[in-house]
This record gives structure tokens, sequence and C-alpha cells, in this order.
């Protein structure tokens, strides 16, 4: 796919005229691979229930170890699955005892034997990649066509991975934009100290766009920010020459530091999965990749304040795209007056990108 420069005027703007649509009102498109648990909340022979965008989904882990993922409820009364048994390599429902195995086919009912089975329930295709369980909960037949994200620096030794999710409450659109304008750095002061971030180039594709800083410090760097983003190799007013790549590849977001000689030092990937059909909470999936130094075991040692020092930039992100989320209900429309062409280009991608349908209206007052 041919990337080409960014307009300042907006390459995506609709003709003169025509309707925008808000993008807080914009569900995520259902036709990706989405993570909705970590590896480590299935274990063998357990079914927990998780959500997609309003839609229940039980993920089930049999005794050989195979995960499946069906629509959560039985046939019967509709109750939850999740609630139900792992037997061997099928789900039963807690209820009755309807069983069903691994494409959602029950194959069951106690009381009338294997006879006159009913229909079953919705699969969904599933895979488990870097700790992640992925669901398709889109269109089936495109399963196939859509890739799962690939992650080099979570498999490779030289870095060491921080895995972090948290619950947001706020549509996903408000998380891509926090992290795609470094700008917002004054929030972080307290943790980062003074910097000013430099946008020094941007490019697109269809599906995509990414934008790349450089910082400008004033001051001393504080102890967490250089275990994260690395120390600052100049004083006072002077450029560090490190480059921070951030990219949406819809629906996925990275982050990524390179210093002066091209070595990628840190490397984030994250994902705003929506739970309630509102689509005003969103499940936060994160991996945070960082380069090992030539110090033996200096990063692991470190390892307690660089998690201390993540958590509370992120606490600070959270409570600020939350009161967003607030103030977008309270007025009922997006009243931002934006003027940063990196998020205008950005929300004009997410709009593009995003579901046919239109969240409505009642439904956001419901939830706020």
């Amino acid at each position: 796919m041919r990337a080409v420069p960014l307009l300042d005027s907006g390459a995506f703007d609709p003709p003169a005229g025509a309707p925008v649509r808000d993008l807080r009102r914009v569900p995520i498109h259902p036709d990706h691979w989405y993570p909705l648990a970590w590896s480590s909340e299935v274990r063998r022979g357990k079914a927990v229930g998780v959500h997609f965008a309003g839609s229940p989904i039980v993920l089930a882990r049999t005794a050989s170890g195979t995960l499946f993922a069906l629509e959560d409820r039985c046939a019967h009364r509709q109750v939850p699955l999740h609630a139900g048994v792992v037997t061997g390599e099928s789900l039963r429902c807690g209820y009755h005892g309807w069983t069903y195995d691994c494409t959602g086919r029950c194959v069951d009912v106690p009381y009338l034997g294997r006879e006159r089975l009913p229909n079953g329930v919705r699969a969904y295709p599933c895979q488990e990649v870097h700790g992640l369980i992925f669901v398709f909960p889109g269109d089936i037949e495109l399963a196939q066509e859509r890739e799962l994200p690939t992650l080099p620096s979570v498999a490779d030794k030289a870095y060491k991975t921080r895995r972090f999710g948290r619950e947001v409450k706020c549509h996903y659109s408000f998380m891509h934009e926090n992290l795609m304008d470094m700008n917002h750095q004054f929030l972080h002061r307290r943790q980062m100290g003074q910097m000013r971030a430099r946008s020094l180039a941007r490019r697109r594709g269809d599906d995509w766009m990414e934008v790349d800083y450089t910082f400008v410090r004033e001051g001393r760097q504080p102890v967490g920010e250089a275990l994260v983003f690395g120390a600052s190799k100049t004083d006072g007013d002077r450029d560090n020459k490190d480059v921070m790549t951030v990219r949406t590849g819809y629906p996925y977001q990275t982050l990524q530091i390179r210093s002066d000689d091209g070595t990628l030092v840190m490397d984030l990937w994250i994902v705003y999965v929506p739970l309630d059909a509102a689509q005003r909470t969103n499940r936060t999936f994160g991996l945070l990749s960082i380069r090992r130094p030539g110090v033996p075991f200096a990063l692991d040692l470190a390892w307690p304040l660089l998690v201390w020092f993540t958590e509370r930039i992120f606490r600070e992100d959270r409570w600020i795209v939350e009161r967003e989320q607030e103030a977008h209900d309270r007025q009922g429309a997006d009243w931002n007056h934006e003027v940063f062409p990196v998020i205008n280009e950005l929300r004009d991608l997410l709009r593009n990108c995003g579901g046919r349908t239109v969240i409505p209206i009642r439904e956001v007052g419901d939830t706020a």
C-alpha cells in the first residue's frame, strides 16, 4: 500500500455541506481480531465470560488445552454458559446440562438423549498469541483474510515485556487520540518533567496513519522517564535525537522509540476493546517491550520502578479521557475545537474505518 503525505487541510475531508458523523457515536468495526482476555485468565477445565461491544462471549479451555469461544447463552433458557461446567472437550450449561462442543453444536441433552438435539449457539473464530486470546466477532468469512497482529519484540529475548490492561470508561476513539497526540505531555509534568513534543513528519495509508516526534527537554530528566524512554543525551533546551513513532493501524495502535542509530529501544502495542453496547467502556490490552541494556540484569532490577512509573502515567491518561467522555455525554455531541492536524486526520481515519451503524444518543445518555 502506497504511503502518501498528509495535508493539513485533511485528506479525508467530506464534500462541502456533507454532515460529519460524530466520532463518539461510531462503533468499532467488528471485522478484526480483538483480544478479549489474557491466556492466564482461562485455565484448563474452566470457562470465563467476556464481552465485545455488548455481545456476551464465553471462552472455554478444555481438558486437552483446546481453546474455543461461543455465544455466552444457552439455547434453552438463555442463561450464561460461562456459569456451566467444562467436561472433557465440551461445555455443559449449569442449568439443565445441555452440552455444546467447540463449534457451538449441541451434542447432548441429558433428558432427551442424542436423538432429538436442538440447535446450538454461535461459535467465534479464536486464536491464542503471545499470552492473549483473540476472537473474531465479525463476519466469519473474513476471519481468514484478517491477519493477527505481529509482535516481534514480545518474543525477542533482547527485550523485557510488561503486560498491562485496565477498564477505561470512554469511547475507544479518545484512547487513540490520547496516545497519538504527544502535545499532552503537560498532563504528565509531575512524572516526566518539562518536555515539548515536535512533530517531524506523518504518513498515511487507507487504514493507517503514523506520526514521528522528537522532544525538547527543559530541565532535569526524571528517573522513571529515563527507564522507559531512555536517558536524555542532551541538557537544557537542545533536542533529543531519539525519534518516537506513534501509529494507528486500525484497530490497533503502536508507539515505538528508536535511538539516533536506529535501534528500537521501546515497543508498545495496545488495543482498546469496547465492552458495552453503547461503547462507553473499553478494556485496554497493552504489551510494553523495553530493550535490555548491555549491563546484565540492570533492567530486571529496575523493573519495579518502571512498573510504578508506567502505572502513574496510565492513571493520569485514564482520568483525563474519562473526563472527556463525561463532557461529551453532558453536551450530547462533539464540541471539540481541534487545531492539531494530526488529530483531525486521525479522527477522519477512525470514522472511515469504523462500523457503519451509529450508536444511538439515548444509549449514550443511559450509560453516562
